[in-house]
Order: structure tokens, then sequence, then C-alpha cells
């Protein structure tokens, strides 16, 4: 977090307009070979709340968002796929914040390993297809603004 003095086009004077300064964040889109979204529920302290995303978390200190990726996806799932494929970076809130979250697509996803995610976390892995995730894109199933565009822009990406 920093704490920026700026000044408006206005002239107005902002004093300590506070920017989150971060390295960003990957969301996978991750589909198996029968054409299935891997999806994981877990639970979100902000809210008190379990929820349905994309598998997703923070790019580590000299990791790239490609790895990072790579990394997320089989640590909350335990599935793995091919390279993952970048769709699209997205701006995560321009208003405060320096983070990008960068989106990306897994094919052929096949589960490999155990999961392996935080002490913080207990992840659900779910199966969907994928006219299921756009549906629940769209009436709030998946509800971070972040994780519906993800999903729809995948999907978009895909013809689907």
């Amino acid at each position: 977090m920093r704490a920026d003095r700026v000044e408006l086009p206005s002239g107005v004077v902002v004093e300590d307009y506070f920017v989150r300064e971060s390295r960003g964040f990957c969301v996978v889109f991750a589909l198996t070979p029968d054409q299935h979204v891997l999806l994981v529920r877990q639970y979100k302290h902000g809210i008190g709340e379990i929820v349905t995303e994309l598998p997703a978390g923070m790019i580590d200190e000299g990791e790239t968002p490609q790895a990072c990726a790579a990394r997320e996806l089989l640590e909350e799932t335990g599935y793995a796929g091919a390279p993952p494929e970048l769709v699209r970076t997205f701006l995560a809130d321009p208003t405060n914040a320096t983070a990008q979250f960068h989106l990306y697509l897994v094919r052929d996803a096949v589960h490999t390993a155990e999961q392996r995610f935080d002490v913080t976390e207990e992840i659900d892995v779910e199966l969907a297809t994928v006219d299921e995730v756009r549906a629940m894109a769209l009436d709030g199933r998946i509800a971070a603004g972040s994780q519906v565009a993800a999903a729809l822009v995948a999907l978009a990406h895909l013809g689907r």
C-alpha cells in the first residue's frame, strides 16, 4: 500500500490517495479432455461464504503469470494439462490498485496429483459443462466480477 499525493486536472489536490500495490493474479479456465471445466468451491472470509470460481491465485515473487497459472491449477485441483495459454490480461481495480489479472486457458487437464493448498484453504473441486459455466456466470452462482469476466471471455475465446 502506498499513499500518493494527487493533483486532479481540476487543480484539486488529494492527499493520501491510497493505492494497493501487487504482482497481480491468474485465473485458470481449465478444460478436461471431455470438455468439462474445472471449478473450485472455497470459503471466502471477506463475505463469510463458500463461493464457486475458477482456480486462481496470486503471482509469487519472481514467478511468471504462466507459471502461476500452472501452479495454482495443480495446487488447488490436483490437475495439470497442456501449457497455459494466455487469453487476456485485465485491470483488476484501476481506481486504487496496480494489480492486473491474467486469464489462462489450460486444455486437456487431467488429475495428476493430490491437492496442495495453503493452510488457510479448504477447496472442493467440481466439474461442470461449458453450458453450466456460462449459466453460472450469468445467474450469479459464479459471483466475483473477475471470475465472471474470466469465464465469459474464455468461453468467447473458445467460440462457445
